[in-house]
Parts: structure tokens; C-alpha cells; sequence
């Protein structure tokens, strides 16, 4: 049972590469809360963060990047090759974390919260919630995908896959199961399933069919509604009628996409006029695909999209949001101030797990714009 009265928290683990990060997004189109308690590792450890000093103290001045921030891939080379210096390293990240994931816990308005952590057995946290779900990919599968995906070497990516503990161990473990070798389809089919047959349905949220909001233009009644999977095709011939790509989107394309980010759906009257892609990590909402219909007036369309993409962001604790926009669309800067965004770079947004968001989303010619959510930060500097 969950030590959160209320919540019903389900525990989500798998070792690298097995796609537990998708299945976490696939629980949070359904309706849960996501928590990824390892990005949360990775913010303990930030400079001015409660574990940086630790760090520094226990494994020297060497981890450190020319930044004076901590340096995670010359940190792994020490743990990953000592089950000692991992310890060390654990005693003090994991409390700092619990503490994070608590408040988080806490705040959410979700009855479903989902804690993604790969260690979810080994620092007992699966103790806290009500289920356990692994993921599951063989070992060619997860190398193939931290080759591709992730841009590692194939040493490297071989010495994370060794290096952590056995599949089967943790599937024993488990109450829940998920597969992840085929299609994001496939996947998601037994994500819905698992869901509708483990979770209480008191705590399953139901999706809202109704429009999010509604907005009278001179062509008829603006609505916006939430994307769902069941969107894909829709999503796929919009972004094509508009964009206009050298390669046509698919069904598929945007199926996959869903594994990674979510849309809202402008229409009027029924034609889809319009669509806004955007994916919350790290606390931390980021927009990488606007589209509008030039017939649809963009001093109305606009607000209305940024608007319901921040209310969904908020929901999900966001601190800041990150929009990167095509040259066209930033043009329109007296609008982008109205909204509250101020145009900035990468280099400049001030909180370590800002930055490193903005330039790992940063797309070829979009300009980002900036705006600050929330002024309490989990984890800041104490």
C-alpha cells in the first residue's frame, strides 16, 4: 500500500535502454503523474544543489567539468567500475531524492503517480508505492538503442549493460510486465491493458472528452482538445497539409512521437486548423512543434495553444517553459511578451537543468523563448 494516503503510486524500473521512460509517458497520457527520480539524481549533484559539496569531498575535484558543475560522465567512470564508489555515491543522492519525490507526491493532484527509477528495487522504493511495473528488452535490443538513440560508443554501452542487474531478477519482482521489443503500438496496447486491469478504477482518470477551451473567430468556433494515440492520423496529415515536408509524415511517425511528447489539437468547427507538440522532463516543458493554419488569426490562435500547453505543464509541477520557434513565428515578439516569454539563449536561463533542457531540445533554426512557471524549485540550492 502507498505510504501517500490517496495516491495510488506505481513503481517503474528496467534496466537501460528498455524503454522505461516511454511507458512512463504512455502511464502520463493515461492520466498518471510522472516522476523521473533519476533526473531528480542528477539535480541533487547540480552546483549549489544540497549534494554537490558531498560529491566534491568524496570523489574529489577531478569530477568537475571547466563549468565547475559536476562532470556525470567522468562521475560514472568512478562508480560504474567500483560497486564501493557507487555506494558512497548513493548514500548520498538517494535521501535527497526521497525527499524530492515526497514533495512531489504531495502536491500532485493526480490520484495515479508513477516513479520511474532504475533502481526502483535496490534503493526500495518500489516499498512506497502499490506496484511494481519492469520493462523488458533483450540485450541486442537495449545496445542497438544506446548506440542509436543515445550516440554512445558500443564499449560504453556494453560496460551500462553488464554493468547492472539481471532482468529476470527484477521481472520476478514485478506486478506488471511490459515488453517493450516492437512497435510504440505494441507497447502501448499492453500499457492500456495493464493499466485498465491493475488500477484501481476509483484512481483511473478519465480522458476528457470535452474541448479544453473555446475561443469565437470569424471563421466559426476555436477549440482545443488534448491529443490522444487515436489522434496519430489526424496529427500526421495536419502537420503534412502545413508543413508541407520532403518526407510525409506517418501514422506511425506520430504514434511514435507519442512515446516522447504530447499534442493539443486546435480545430474549427471540425477542420484541424492547428497542432502544438511539447514534452515535460526534468520538471521542465518544452515545445518543439507549432503548427497553424495561416487562415486561423495567429494573435488568437496562439495564446490559446500556449495557454492550455502551460495549464497541462503546471499540472505536471513544470518550473519553466521552453518554446523553440520557427523564424516566422518568432517575429511576432510583442505577442510573445504578452504570453509572459522573453526571447534568450541556452547560456543565459540561469538554473543548470534549464540549460541543459534548452540545448538538448534546440532545434535547427528556432529561436527559443523563455518563460519561468514556478518560483519554487524542488531541489534548489539550500
Amino acid at each position: 500500500m502507498s505510504k501517500w494516503p490517496g495516491k495510488y503510486v506505481i513503481g517503474l524500473t528496467g534496466n537501460i535502454g528498455t524503454g522505461k521512460s516511454v511507458v512512463r509517458r504512455m502511464l502520463e497520457h493515461l492520466g498518471g503523474y510522472g516522476i523521473d527520480a533519476d533526473m531528480l539524481g542528477h539535480r541533487a549533484i547540480a552546483r549549489g544543489a544540497p549534494g554537490y559539496q558531498p560529491v566534491l569531498a568524496t570523489f574529489g575535484r577531478y569530477v568537475l567539468g571547466a563549468d565547475n558543475e559536476i562532470n556525470r560522465v567522468r562521475l560514472g567512470r568512478i562508480v560504474f567500475n567500483d560497486p564501493e564508489a557507487m555506494t558512497l555515491l548513493e548514500v548520498i543522492v538517494h535521501p535527497l531524492v526521497d525527499q524530492a519525490i515526497d514533495v512531489m507526491v504531495r502536491r500532485a493532484a493526480q490520484p495515479v503517480v508513477v516513479i520511474e527509477a532504475i533502481k526502483l528495487f535496490e534503493a526500495n522504493l518500489h516499498r512506497m508505492g502499490d506496484a511494481a511495473w519492469v520493462t523488458y528488452a533483450p540485450p541486442e535490443v537495449q545496445l542497438a538503442r544506446l548506440v542509436q538513440q543515445r550516440k554512445m560508443n558500443e564499449v560504453d554501452a556494453r560496460q551500462r549493460i553488464v554493468a547492472q542487474p539481471s532482468q529476470e531478477k527484477k521481472m520476478a519482482q514485478a506486478s506488471v510486465v511490459i515488453k517493450n521489443v516492437g512497435s510504440f503500438e505494441d507497447t502501448w496496447k499492453q500499457v492500456t491493458t495493464a493499466w485498465q486491469k491493475t488500477v484501481p478504477a476509483s484512481s483511473q482518470s478519465a480522458v476528457p472528452t470535452t474541448p479544453l477551451a473555446r475561443v469565437r473567430v470569424p471563421q466559426g468556433e476555436m477549440t482545443v482538445q488534448r491529443g490522444r494515440p487515436r489522434h496519430s492520423n489526424e496529427i500526421a496529415e495536419l502537420i503534412n497539409r502545413l508543413r508541407r515536408p520532403a518526407v510525409l509524415l506517418k501514422k506511425d511517425d506520430v504514434m511514435a512521437a507519442f512515446g516522447e511528447k504530447a499534442f493539443m489539437l486546435l480545430q474549427v468547427g471540425s477542420s484541424n486548423m492547428g497542432v502544438i507538440g511539447w514534452q515535460v522532463e526534468n520538471l521542465v516543458a518544452r515545445t518543439t512543434d507549432i503548427v497553424i493554419d495561416p487562415a486561423v488569426p495567429i494573435t488568437q490562435a496562439l495564446p490559446v495553444l500556449i495557454t492550455e500547453m502551460e495549464k497541462a505543464s503546471k499540472d505536471l509541477q513544470c518550473e519553466a517553459s521552453l518554446v523553440f520557434v520557427p523564424p516566422d513565428l518568432a517575429k511576432q515578439e510583442g505577442l510573445w511578451r504578452s504570453l509572459g516569454y522573453d526571447r534568450r539563449s541556452a547560456e543565459n536561463l540561469g538554473v543548470l537543468a534549464w540549460m541543459e533542457a534548452a540545448l538538448e531540445s534546440a532545434l535547427p533554426n528556432t529561436i527559443l523563448f523563455f518563460k519561468q512557471l514556478r518560483t519554487d524549485r524542488i531541489l534548489r540550492p539550500i
